[in-house]
């Protein structure tokens, strides 16, 4: 038996497009600076991706690519980061994390830390610029690879929505560099954040494949819509009913809001599950066979 208890790290995971930020982050970036009508854009990879049997995340990082040739821009790794500026949120999110952080530290009495992860297909090196990148832990995201004259010329990181649960699993393990391998196999008792430390917050269908692994392995999960989009409410109604997603709500971030009340919920039921493993444990440490 461990020592000291040490599962007391709650992880909570997002998606970034269409979960913290209304449209996809392209739409604010370099789509914009090199004349694309995202429209278009999506439509031509969505029709590439079917036609040619193509990874439809491989085809767009791609069509990015192509088109900064086109228009003859050359974008290095700080010009990414420097087009982040102009992403925008929804309600509450600028100020959600430290409020969250503040809402576990006083429920669990300091006993109880809350980290915040991003997995996103989208691109880490956008991300990186944005004005939440400090909130987070950990990013995952799609990454180019930039040749030494700092420009962009290939995909070197790729995160589909299978993928993304590789990622959970690394937070779930504590290996979170991308180059330690997940494979062995590690007792749920040494694992730094179980996953019923877990809630995983998405948007739809892309976020089916972690939230499925999140709720069967005992974490928790939420669905998010934006109150404009009538089909983004629908779907996620139907992953409530399929049982992908324990709440939905809208993507309201701020005090008081349905989805602040909601996931405050969940955070309780965790912290009230640590304090009952915590003593679980001491009391099996105060009663070891001598």
């Amino acid at each position: 038996m461990a020592p000291r208890f040490f599962q007391n790290v709650i992880a909570l995971v997002y998606d970034f497009d269409g979960t913290l930020s209304p449209q996809p982050m392209q739409e604010y970036t370099v789509l914009p600076k090199i004349g694309v009508d995202p429209p278009a854009f999506w439509a031509q990879v969505n029709r590439e991706a079917r036609e040619t049997q193509s990874d439809p995340m491989l085809v767009y990082m791609r069509h990015i690519l192509e088109a900064l040739e086109r228009a003859q821009v050359d974008v290095k790794r700080k010009d990414f980061e420097r087009m982040a500026r102009a992403i925008k949120y929804f309600p509450g999110v600028e100020g959600w994390f430290t409020r969250m952080n503040a809402y576990v530290a006083k429920k669990s009495g300091g006993g109880v830390k809350l980290q915040h992860y991003l997995i996103s297909a989208g691109q880490r090196e956008i991300l990186d610029g944005a004005s939440i990148r400090k909130h987070f832990k950990q990013i995952y995201a799609s990454e180019y690879h930039f040749n030494h004259h700092g420009i962009a010329t290939f995909p070197k990181i790729l995160v589909t929505d299978t993928m993304k649960t590789q990622f959970l699993f690394r937070i779930n393990k504590g290996k979170e560099s991308i180059t330690e391998s997940i494979n062995e196999h590690m007792d749920e008792a040494e694992r730094p954040i179980p996953f019923q430390n877990m809630v995983y917050v998405g948007d739809g269908m892309t976020d089916v494949p972690s939230m499925a692994l999140t709720k069967k392995s005992g974490g928790h999960t939420v669905a998010v819509y934006d109150r404009r989009s009538s089909k983004g409410k629908a779907t996620c109604v139907k992953l409530m009913h399929a049982g992908r997603a324990d709440f939905i709500a809208e993507a309201d971030y701020r005090r008081g809001s349905k989805l602040s009340k909601r996931v405050e919920l969940l955070l309780d039921a965790i912290v009230a599950d640590v304090a009952y493993r915590r003593e679980a444990h001491a009391v099996r440490r105060e009663n070891q066979p001598r």
